[in-house]
């Protein structure tokens, strides 16, 4: 998930209060402070602080660099810090989007921060190269960070959704599945990529739709099966291991991802069924329960009930990185079946 960072600005202990106030309330990532001022900020909320000095900066026991890249030197500077550093904060006053690429292209283990100065460059930055930098740095009143922090929410991920072909549905019996209720409202055509490979999944829609048989739960995600994965930014997890306070990525039908927390997970046992589709050569299944009130997301942002698939049908999947190690990806020899 893309961050956001508020570089506070002044001298004055108060007005910078407010402006982190302002940050913490709005959702940001993390606040940019004058280092006398970081213990300070550290108190009025739970958000990422960064005590500025000298062009360097601690954020709990880590290490940010606050660099502006106006040259080939400062772009291979930034190269070499990224090695050891967590965090580089990079301005660009001549700015340009190569530099920007260069750096997310070549940098090793620090996450890139830039700043902009409008919401415009912001939708630039978080898309270079189709990576996008892994956050913004951004000023502002109370309005424009709202408008900032939008954009990010937006364009916090755009993943490549394909259209997958049903080939078997299959009832499996009982076992137990996972619902997740959320502490945000989905909208039809939004829901979670679920499936039984890191590498394939399926967008299993929100229970955002009226039903004859249930009221509308569009806060909840009928997920799947306790085994399969669930991704989360780059990262997969077990539906098993979600808890009250984990981070989830909600994926709209056209590829926009957002970022929500969950509420609270049920677990229970019910009946089953395996789908398994097809898409440009590659399979992946998954088991959901096998209730006509679950349903899949076509590619016009259409819900599709469990209980109406049938082979030949056309759903919408995310095919990506296939090995992963405790939810990571990995170069290695893997096969899921």
């Amino acid at each position: 998930m893309k961050e956001i960072w508020l570089l506070t600005e002044g001298d004055n202990w108060s007005e910078v209060k407010e402006q982190v106030k302002d940050a913490i309330e709005i959702g940001f990532t993390g606040v940019v402070v004058k280092d006398e001022f970081a213990e300070k900020a550290a108190k009025l909320g739970r958000i990422a602080v960064v005590g500025k000095s000298d062009g360097e900066g601690l954020i709990g026991k880590g290490k940010a660099y606050f660099l502006d890249i106006t040259s080939a030197e400062a772009q291979q500077e930034a190269i070499e810090l990224s090695e050891h550093a967590d965090y580089l904060f990079l301005s660009f006053s001549d700015w340009r989007i190569i530099p920007l690429e260069n750096l997310i292209a070549m940098r090793k283990r620090a996450k890139i921060i830039a700043e902009v100065s409008s919401v415009d460059d912001a939708r630039v930055v978080l898309t270079t190269l189709e990576k996008g930098a892994d956050g913004i740095a951004v000023k502002g009143n109370r309005e424009e960070l709202l408008g900032y922090f939008k954009a990010v929410m937006e364009d916090s991920g755009r993943l490549n959704l394909k259209p997958a072909k049903i080939v078997e549905i299959k009832p499996l019996g009982v076992g137990e599945r996972v619902c997740i209720d959320t502490v945000t409202l989905m909208s039809v055509g939004e829901g979670m990529l679920v499936g039984n490979k890191a590498g394939f999944m399926f967008l299993v829609a929100s229970e955002s739709e009226e039903s004859e048989y249930v009221a509308s739960r569009p806060f909840r995600v009928n997920a799947g099966s306790v085994n399969a994965y669930i991704k989360v930014g780059d990262k997969t997890k077990y539906l098993a291991e979600l808890k009250t306070g984990d981070e989830v990525e909600i994926v709209r039908y056209d590829g926009a991802a957002r970022k929500s927390y969950v509420g609270r997970v049920k677990i229970e046992r019910r009946p089953l069924m395996l789908v398994r589709a097809v898409a440009n050569g590659e399979e992946g299944s998954v088991i959901l329960q096998n209730a006509e009130t679950i349903k899949l997301i076509t590619s016009e942002g259409k819900h599709k009930s469990v209980a109406e698939l049938k082979a030949g049908d056309e759903v919408l999947v995310w095919v990506g990185q296939k090995a992963r190690h405790f939810g990571v990806g990995v170069e290695e020899f893997i096969i899921e079946r």
